[in-house]
């Protein structure tokens, strides 16, 4: 037995790294060419470049890994089954059950290293990378001018622009803004932006300048022009790099969530105590409904009686009716600060629970892809690559759909993270016990291209 859990092993080894690679390429050429842009003309140096590529690998390689996985048991077990060495291990007396106990054994593996991956690596490279790539696009920020957007990020001056044309800027508004004395506003027809050293120069056509005196509002001038220019001392034209010690909750290792979590769970109790002397004060009851609904229901009935009320005097009514309508605006309120609390929990409970769901399915895709790679007597690349997109789709779809409920407080984390690996267990279970009782579940016709990948 333990030949064989070497020789399993080493056979998934080899097309789950081949697996890794080409997934990891794929997805890495595709956030390039969406990345890319953020580079052109920047003049940044090429290690600045290479170093925002390698931190975004960290997010590249957490989601590729699972799928690596499928696809290397599908073309393990798919070539064993095809070369009848399933067949040869059963006449021998070995049951799929341990056939498949390397594969679980290698799949725990990946899934213990991915949770550490997760946790401590992946957050701290999602980051650096954040940071850097804000530190890039504040670099030379009139290569950032979109027509129709407020630029704020010039010093002593924002700007619009209503079109471009090339490097020609068209309808261009310069405002002024930090001057406690002179408030400045400028339009032209046309302009034009140049780099000299660190500074900006903004070259403007066929326009005019307003100044507002705003120590005596009496004093305004009107300057028209036919040409005007303006320089901008810019320091971030060098990239800047910063340090922040805000984060994400992509960007928190599971401590730190669990503080964060914490927190706003505090909140929470806070505000329902807040809640609970409010209503005792008004209604003289301290149990407060659980929804706000419910309390504004309770408040209402309460100020019909009130006003219906003929042994209290006119004042006293008065006074009760307008402690109650602060009730229900406070009642309002503070249900609207619970959402918003329980949402940030959720929040940092989805992460947490994410953190431990994707590396268990790496488990849960070995015993999908053992019975799947049987049933499919097929051990080519473009077999497991074909057999693995539908599934693995399907459960990032689901794990997609669940983080977006439980963050809309639907479901609770637990339910919304882990959902998806219950579905792959059940149907894993299912083909899993067909193929140990020898039963097919179903059959797979191949086209005639794909042979045997020889």
């Amino acid at each position: 037995m333990r030949l064989l859990r070497r020789y399993i092993i080493i056979e998934l080894l080899s097309p789950f790294l081949f697996s890794l690679l080409v997934i990891v390429f794929v997805l890495f050429i595709q956030f390039l060419l969406r990345a890319i842009d953020r580079f052109l003309g920047k003049g940044l140096d090429t290690l600045v470049i290479f170093e925002y590529l390698f931190l975004n690998m960290a997010w590249i390689v957490a989601l590729a890994v699972p799928m690596a996985v499928l696809i290397a048991t599908l073309m393990t077990f798919g070539r064993l089954s095809e070369d009848n060495e399933i067949t040869a291990m059963r006449a021998s007396g070995i049951s799929f059950l341990k056939i498949i106990r390397p594969g679980l054994l290698f799949g725990t593996i990946i899934c213990l290293m991915l949770l550490y991956f997760n946790n401590y690596i992946l957050p701290e490279m999602n980051f650096r990378a954040r940071i850097l790539s804000g530190d890039i696009y504040r670099k030379r920020p009139m290569l950032t001018i979109d027509p129709g957007h407020f630029i704020g990020d010039l010093p002593d001056y924002g700007m619009i622009i209503g079109g471009k044309t090339g490097e020609v800027m068209e309808d261009v508004r310069i405002f002024s803004k930090n001057s406690q004395q002179i408030q400045t506003s400028i339009y032209s027809k046309t302009g034009t932006l140049e780099t000299i050293g660190n500074a900006l120069t903004l070259t403007l056509f066929d326009g005019e300048v307003h100044e507002l005196d705003l120590t005596d509002f009496g004093e305004y001038r009107r300057i028209q022009f036919s040409k005007h220019k303006i320089n901008i001392p810019v320091d971030d034209l060098l990239l800047m790099r910063r340090d922040t010690s805000n984060r994400t909750d992509r960007e928190m290792t599971i401590p730190m969530m669990l503080k964060r979590k914490n927190s706003y769970q505090d909140r929470i109790k806070t505000v329902w105590k807040r809640m609970g002397r409010n209503y005792y004060q008004a209604l003289g009851d301290s149990v407060v409904p659980k929804t706000l609904k419910k309390t504004l229901a309770y408040v209402i009935e309460y100020q019909e009686n009130v006003a219906a009320d003929t042994l209290l005097a006119e004042a006293d009514k008065n006074s009760k009716l307008r402690q109650l309508k602060t009730l229900e605006r406070q009642a309002t309120n503070e249900f609207n600060l619970l959402n918003s609390y329980q949402k940030s929990v959720n929040k940092y409970g989805v992460e947490i629970h994410k953190k431990f769901s994707l590396p268990v399915a790496c488990i849960l895709f070995v015993l999908l892809g053992a019975p799947l790679g049987v049933l499919a007597r097929k051990g080519g690349f473009i077999v497991g690559i074909s057999l693995s997109f539908g599934f693995f789709l399907i459960y990032y779809i689901m794990l997609i759909g669940g983080e977006e409920i439980a963050d809309r407080n639907y479901v609770s984390p637990a339910v919304g993270m882990w959902a998806p690996n219950v579905v792959l267990f059940l149907i894993a279970f299912y083909l899993t016990v067909r193929t140990v009782r020898e039963r097919t579940p179903l059959r797979i016709k191949w086209p005639k291209f794909i042979n045997r990948g020889k």
